[in-house]
């Protein structure tokens, strides 16, 4: 993949607008687990609605609108 060029949902993949914070990182590792949001909660001791929030900021930083699309994404861009 040539380095100015985007991927199809506008994201440059060598760059973020907002980096994945560590804990959404820990999120999304577990989400690619396959885990659901109460067993996320449970692992990380939160609440199921901070995994929500969690789950929304790294949709929003990725520029996609599902676990399987963050998933993905974040194996191309070397975040998972």
């Amino acid at each position: 993949m040539q380095a100015n060029k985007k991927m199809k949902n506008g994201i440059d993949p060598w760059t973020l607008i907002e980096p994945v914070t560590q804990r959404e990182t820990e999120v999304l590792q577990l989400i690619a687990l396959g885990l659901s949001n109460q067993e996320i909660a449970q692992s990380l001791i939160i609440t199921t609605n901070t995994v929500k929030r969690h789950a929304s900021n790294i949709y929003g930083k990725l520029g996609v609108k599902r676990r399987t699309q963050a998933v993905a994404l974040a194996r191309n861009l070397n975040l998972l």
